[in-house]
């Protein structure tokens, strides 16, 4: 008795080959072939482009959010002395910060004094938000440091204060004008109360960062001088901490917890932009909802190629399972024919899609040259154009996702195939 042969024997890859290459006028659909690898190709590779400007859009914006923030803010819990609420301040910062500083993950402890003020200069007000910091600590922030356009000098900190250009805008401030900071937690007096406090300072840097939550309100002031201006004396509000993978943010805490001994809890960025992140979660799986229903369609078209193409080898079908064939072959040979299509479709779309993402730049640059000048004129306007960002995992998913919709339709049309009569098949010709 003949061995049964393999699952997908080589004559079954020849045979189908041969269908998904034969001309219409042969029984084949050559023509639904390619409408078929062209819709999974484009779908593909929408899908595939979508998802990497999304991950480029959620990387721009949590380096935006951590260029001029700190990772993790680390704040003692208020203390209580004989039944009495006392302050938050951290007094033992000095000894602290380098003991912080050399646990695994941080690359910056930065003991910080915190304070919201009224600017002035000549008659212009604004409320501002005061970081004192040290010269070297405010250069490991890299919107700082390194920001779209700036002026004045960053070593001249000390000398100082730097300021956003938004706030020095409104404030009609250059270098080496003096801002006045005012602060209602003034000097105590037991006669007259609270007695607002008063200090100018020369500006010395104006940075532009093109994030407005820091160019409107951000001013930072050397950590000595805004100790004397808030009342801080020996001491800070808060340490903020910059970490080597500020994603993997629970050992660090679990770290911080066992070497304040409890004294200190965390305020991370994922807590203060957690609204913004669950907004972008959520955009992300509709986003990848719409595109797989896209997939879904576009796979439909190998079904309906694969149905016309079973009608018109109905002949060669009768005669393939009269030559010994058995169903399972014949099943195969159709689900090839279908896989292919998915398959090449789903390769040439990642390639497509991968291509897009890595020069989507010189992409904006034609679209700026054919509209004339509209991405630059949109960007003006508050558009925000990202850059494009491949995530393996991301890549996976699509391909994921249309290899297994295409070989799953595939499979009820090639079933068909496979459960046909040979005789009904033969019977008319």
């Amino acid at each position: 008795m003949a061995k049964a042969p393999a699952p997908f024997a080589p004559f079954e890859w020849m045979i189908a080959w041969r269908y998904l290459r034969a001309k219409r006028a042969t029984g084949g659909v050559s023509t639904m072939t390619w409408i078929s690898l062209i819709g999974i190709t484009l779908a593909v590779f929408a899908l595939v482009a979508t998802l990497a400007v999304r991950a480029g859009l959620r990387a721009d914006f949590v380096d935006a959010m951590l260029g001029g923030n700190a990772h993790i803010e680390l704040r003692y819990l208020r203390s209580v002395e004989d039944g009495q609420r006392g302050d938050a301040l951290i007094r033992d910062y000095a000894e602290l910060t380098p003991r912080i500083e050399a646990l695994p993950g941080i690359i910056d402890a930065a003991p910080l004094v915190r304070g919201q003020v009224i600017a002035s200069h000549r008659g212009n007000n604004a409320p501002a938000d005061v970081y004192g910091i040290t010269g070297a600590d405010l250069g490991e922030y890299p919107l700082v440091a390194n920001p779209e356009t700036y002026s004045g000098d960053l070593a001249r900190f000390d000398e100082g204060l730097a300021m956003g250009s938004q706030l020095a805008a409104q404030l009609g401030v250059t270098i080496g004008d003096k801002v006045k900071l005012i602060s209602p937690d003034g000097v105590k007096n037991p006669f007259t109360g609270t007695s607002p406090r008063i200090s100018a300072y020369e500006v010395t840097y104006v940075f532009a960062t093109g994030q407005p939550f820091m160019d409107q309100s951000r001013v930072y002031l050397p950590l000595t001088e805004a100790q004397v201006f808030f009342n801080r004396d020996a001491s800070v509000d808060q340490i903020d901490l910059r970490l080597s993978e500020p994603e993997n943010l629970n050992p660090t805490i679990a770290a911080l917890r066992e070497a304040t001994a409890g004294r200190a809890y965390s305020w991370t960025w994922q807590d203060r932009f957690g609204g913004m992140l669950r907004a972008l979660k959520l955009q992300d799986n509709a986003i990848f909802v719409v595109l797989a229903i896209l997939v879904l369609i576009a796979a439909l078209n190998i079904v309906s190629g694969l149905i016309m193409l079973v009608k018109n080898k109905g002949r060669d079908i009768g005669i393939l399972r009269t030559m010994g064939l058995s169903e399972g072959s014949i099943l195969r040979i159709f689900f090839l024919c279908g896989a292919w299509v998915g398959t090449l479709g789903t390769v040439l779309g990642i390639g497509l899609g991968a291509l897009f993402s890595a020069n989507i730049d010189r992409v904006y640059g034609l679209v700026n040259t054919i509209t004339g000048n509209g991405v630059n004129d949109l960007e003006g306007s508050g558009f925000i154009f990202p850059s494009a960002l491949l995530v393996p995992g991301d890549i996976a998913a699509a391909a994921a996702l249309s290899l297994g919709l295409s070989w799953l339709i595939t499979f009820f049309p090639a079933r068909r195939a496979a459960k046909m009569n040979p005789v009904e098949a033969l019977r008319y010709e």
